[in-house]
């Protein structure tokens, strides 16, 4: 050994006293794996023997054993009828070394939009989050037990990788009824929330450095999705009528991404006659068009705006839809619906992307949908955030003095306000400090695109009694950035 005996022990006693919550094989093998690699117990050096080093450390001997053994598992150690050693670590300095190393992303990563905060619990004006408070928490524990209880273990594997047969059904049904779409559960992929759909619709349907065009302003886990994925992005202007694809100049897309019901974030509706010539450009240039109706079963005034997918047969349409803002985020539970000849073409590519899972909730999701309780919640949130809606507009009124202009609403669970002058990224920042959470406007235009400022204010989660203190503060926070001018 190149160190002495009783400096050997005294290392392995100050490791054992040290060990907080290791057991004591895990200190043992803690302390030798770090003296060799530090240097303490050099290459070819002896060990004493299992017996030994128990009796001294007064361990059982089957604990210094599974220790050493995990040792020359990893190749610290050697073992054999001479005894114990230590093996060659031919980069032995690579554990010496202390200086951070330096880290290169991506430089495509540049391109994504800032993160939106997650936060638990949810702040006040957070866009995007329905009134978790509300959801039937016992009702859903019921019918997850009776999942359990009536089919267990038989739900443990990977399962079909398009999901649960019995949700896709039930899925498919409540679209016919809600959506007047005409499809079948061969058409529908149950997806880990609409940003998953997205993402499948890339690698489906485009290679990199094809061009996809969205909304500006838009959703940001759309541009995250087609950065990803290598696209060129061109954002498409939206003004009170939706998306203006007569402004189009250069090659065509290979994807269209689109949000027709309620523009996110200016909560307009795609009109007829845009709806009809998306369509037709669409079937013209062999592009597909991604329907985004993320919280379309919100409407407070008139009918429902019947999805796109369901205005023309054979429409080059992929619809996609989410249960986390009807039911509840962590769900994470969403769906895609193919065209039919779309759908027998990619069914074994979506075999090799996706693996199934999820099963018991989905299970669990069809019977709350099959026995009406989907519907049943869905009408109650809808008078809930009606009210609420309402509420806002009255305390903007009353509170808001900035000059400004509330864009589109009636629907959803968010409202957005125009402000001009403003610098809305500073006030989402300072409003932050008081535990309210908007979204800046100009945070969803595409970068070097002039745009609107605003404030997207999210009141699906928020109280209405809120509303009226926590616009006076974002006044405050305005009239004060602004240097006291009101």
């Amino acid at each position: 050994m190149n160190i002495p005996g009783d400096d050997f022990y005294a290392l392995l006693n100050a490791a054992l006293r040290q060990r907080g919550n290791d057991t004591l094989q895990r200190a043992v093998y803690r302390a030798l794996r770090e003296a060799i690699l530090h240097g303490r117990l050099q290459a070819e050096c002896r060990l004493p023997g299992s017996r030994m080093i128990a009796e001294e450390l007064k361990l059982s001997r089957n604990t210094v054993n599974a220790a050493l053994e995990q040792l020359t598992l990893e190749g610290y150690l050697q073992r054999n009828r001479q005894g114990t050693r230590v093996a060659k670590l031919t980069h032995r300095d690579v554990a010496h070394s202390v200086q951070q190393p330096a880290v290169t992303l991506a430089p495509r990563l540049k391109r994504l939009p800032e993160p939106a905060p997650r936060e638990t619990p949810v702040p006040a004006f957070t866009p995007g989050t329905p009134a978790i408070n509300y959801f039937p928490l016992p009702l859903w524990r019921r019918l997850y037990d009776r999942v359990l209880r009536e089919e267990g273990s038989s739900l443990l594997g990977y399962g079909d990788p398009a999901g649960e047969l019995s949700l896709r059904e039930a899925v498919a049904r409540h679209l016919a009824l809600s959506r007047g779409i005409d499809c079948d559960a061969s058409q529908i992929v149950i997806t880990e929330g609409a940003l998953e759909g997205v993402s499948l619709c890339t690698q489906l349907l485009s290679e990199p450095e094809e061009i996809a065009w969205m909304e500006n302003p838009g959703y940001a886990g759309a541009k995250s999705t087609f950065t990803k994925a290598g696209l060129r992005i061109i954002g498409m202007p939206v003004d009170e009528e939706g998306l203006r694809c007569e402004t189009a100049e250069g090659p065509p897309p290979t994807l269209i991404f689109t949000s027709p019901s309620h523009q996110f974030p200016c909560g307009c509706v795609l009109s007829a006659s845009r709806r009809l010539a998306l369509l037709e450009f669409a079937r013209q240039h062999g592009a597909w068009i991604i329907e985004d109706d993320y919280d379309s079963e919100f409407r407070y005034s008139g009918e429902p705006v019947p999805a796109m997918l369901g205005m023309m047969k054979n429409a080059p349409v992929v619809y996609l839809g989410t249960f986390s803002k009807t039911l509840f985020p962590s769900l994470r539970t969403g769906f895609m619906v193919l065209p039919r000849a779309l759908a027998q073409a990619a069914k074994p590519a979506i075999g090799s992307l996706l693996r199934g899972g999820h099963r018991i909730e989905q299970r669990t999701l069809a019977l709350f949908i099959e026995e009406g309780h989907y519907a049943r919640h869905l009408a109650a949130m809808r008078r809930l955030y009606r009210k609420r809606y309402r509420q806002l507009r009255e305390a903007l009124n009353s509170e808001l003095h900035t000059p400004h202009r509330v864009l589109a609403g009636e629907g959803g669970m968010h409202l957005t306000v125009a402000i001009e002058g403003i610098d809305d990224r500073a006030v989402v920042r300072q409003a932050s400090r008081f535990n309210l959470a908007p979204a800046a406007l100009s945070g969803y235009y595409l970068a070097g695109s002039d745009g609107q400022t605003g404030l997207v204010l999210g009141y699906g989660n928020t109280s209405a009694s809120q509303f009226a203190p926590a616009i006076r503060r974002v006044q405050s926070i305005i009239t004060q950035l602004q240097g006291g001018k009101g």
